[in-house]
């Protein structure tokens, strides 16, 4: 996962076998990353009624040990990181002073003083540099571990039994964002039973050198059970059917967790001070009289809105599209939206999506506008 000699996009481990598969490629956050294989809604539905293995090695994984690990992960971030148990995970954010979210995150804890913090490409950097520097006073460690792992993901109804047969980890006991230690054909790995997609799936850290061994095995484990690989266009959609914000998007410094109707993430209850307590503290007791509020939208027409495009009704604007895309498990375009409060109820008639110019009807629904069965 070195850089390449020359100036560009990043490569991972994997560039070339994504390359031999006949990849677009596509330049994302700076590293050089399938796009789709072949037909992102064929790669979309393997996920969603099979299985599907992506390559996730862009992510950032930032190490941070020592006596007071738990500690300065309690005053950098928002959620309650000293109360999670050795071999499991939690999802969190890390907010400016101003409450302001800087990323979302995926912290997993390794051992009792050892805690694996798992960001956004596009923000891995700014995450570093707000952990080293919110590190000051702490006995405690910062890593950047970029380098040290490819990530590769197995998601889909398929993908426990794909792993079962090249590993002995007890993925039966393994819970929904848990992680262990374990081999997955002969190859050593982190486990972790977490996803970006709405389906059960497994997300494998291992050493770089290790992945393509590992994505080969993994292809050859699935190829009865119809495994495809799959880009990030796919999983694009598929997080959106999810209802799972994407940085960015549904996110950003402007908002705080609770304007993202993601405020359950912050924990006022533990011990200490935290960057944003007070500023987040005045945004929760005002979450009830937000202006806006996100909800989903389903198209009654066939043109698919995009991030940016302003929503409408009763010849106003009433908010913005984050996320949009052609829904291939619904058959109809659908987005998520910002939109002012008193439009925000499912079935709420009158709203429309601004298509270049075009009013274009739309339906408000609940989030997630997909989840699976268990």
């Amino acid at each position: 996962m070195s850089s390449s000699p020359t100036a560009g996009p990043r490569r991972t481990a994997l560039d070339a076998l994504h390359r031999s598969l006949g990849a677009t490629m596509t330049d994302f956050a700076g590293w050089d990353m399938p796009l789709r294989y072949g037909s992102e809604r064929d790669e979309h539905h393997a996920v969603r009624t099979r299985a599907g293995l992506f390559d996730l090695s862009h992510m950032g994984e930032i190490t941070v040990t020592g006596p007071q690990a738990a500690a300065l992960l309690d005053y950098a971030l928002v959620g309650n990181i000293g109360g999670v148990k050795t071999g499991r995970a939690r999802y969190t954010m890390i907010c400016r002073e101003d409450g302001g979210i800087l990323d979302d995150l995926i912290v997993y804890r390794l051992a009792d003083t050892e805690y694996m913090v798992v960001a956004n490409a596009s923000n891995a950097q700014v995450v570093l540099d707000a952990l080293v520097e919110r590190a000051a006073g702490f006995d405690a460690e910062v890593r950047d571990d970029r380098d040290a792992y490819a990530l590769l993901a197995v998601q889909g109804p398929e993908s426990p039994g794909i792993l079962k047969a090249l590993t002995d980890a007890d993925l039966d006991g393994l819970k929904y964002y848990a992680g262990l230690p374990g081999t997955v054909a002969g190859v050593p790995a982190l486990i972790a039973r977490t996803g970006y997609t709405g389906e059960d799936g497994f997300e494998l850290f291992v050493k770089p050198e290790h992945a393509v061994e590992l994505w080969q095995s993994l292809t050859e484990a699935g190829e009865g059970v119809g495994l495809v690989p799959c880009g990030l266009s796919c999983r694009d959609t598929l997080r959106l059917e999810a209802g799972m914000p994407l940085y960015g998007h549904e996110l950003t410094t402007e908002l705080t967790p609770f304007d993202a109707g993601l405020g359950r993430v912050v924990k006022f209850d533990k011990e200490g001070d935290f960057v944003g307590r007070a500023a987040l503290r005045e945004a929760a007791e005002n979450a009830n009289h937000e202006p806006s509020v996100l909800v989903g939208l389903i198209a009654e027409g066939r043109r698919v809105p995009r991030a940016g495009y302003p929503v409408v009704a009763e010849g106003k604007v009433i908010g913005e599209v984050t996320s949009g895309a052609p829904s291939p498990t619904l058959g109809k375009p659908i987005a998520m939206a910002y939109v002012d409060a008193m439009y925000a109820a499912p079935g709420t008639t009158g709203v429309a999506v601004d298509i270049r110019g075009s009013h274009e009807p739309y339906e408000v629904v609940a989030l997630p506008f997909y989840k699976r069965s268990k």
